[in-house]
């Protein structure tokens, strides 16, 4: 960040008075601008031992497999993002729902949230996101083709939990090494 979106001036990197982080603070107008997480939510959508993913038509991770998952947008909750994603990815409608996942991805500044559900009727077809959908049993994941490791740990989760149909909520951390850089994970 160069410069206050409220007066347009200069901002600089410093810890504001009674603060204890580095933020962008406008020289001029003394606006302090917070950089918070992102958060990203999606589904885990089945069908009995059946599990509903996208193959990604964008990047990051184009022609990989995931859950059909995006960044929440203003005005909505977690819930409703994860329906959203869910529908713009998958054309698919859930029913059911209750947060099964939660990610902490501290390295890229993001928080990710799925939601359990089942798939609420056959009908589902890849969105301008994704360039197949399809249901698959766990024997059928491609598991190296996967795009992100919160995909993975959700997926292998899910089937460990599934024989005892006991689905707590669960909290993960993924971290990269210092000074390693990951990039987008999902």
């Amino acid at each position: 960040m160069k410069f206050c979106c409220h007066c347009g001036q200069a901002v600089t990197e410093r810890i504001p008075q009674g603060d204890n982080r580095p933020r962008y603070v406008c020289d001029h107008c003394e606006v302090i601008h917070y950089q918070n997480p992102r958060i990203v939510a999606g589904c885990l959508v089945t069908q009995e031992r059946h599990v509903l993913l996208c193959r990604r038509a964008i990047e990051p991770r184009r022609g990989f497999w995931t859950l059909p998952a995006g960044f929440m947008e203003n005005g909505e909750t977690t819930e409703q993002a994860a329906l959203r994603e869910t529908w713009e990815e998958a054309r698919a409608r859930v029913a059911a729902q209750q947060l099964y996942m939660l990610f902490n991805l501290p390295h890229i500044n993001q928080v990710y949230m799925f939601f359990r559900g089942q798939l609420a009727d056959a009908d589902f077809a890849a969105g301008e996101e994704s360039l197949e959908v399809r249901l698959f049993s766990e024997a059928e994941i491609p598991w190296d083709q996967l795009a992100f490791p919160t995909i993975s740990k959700t997926l292998r989760q899910y089937f460990l939990d599934y024989p005892t149909q006991h689905f707590p909520v669960r909290m993960n951390d993924i971290t990269w090494p210092t000074g390693k850089s990951g990039g987008a994970v999902r």
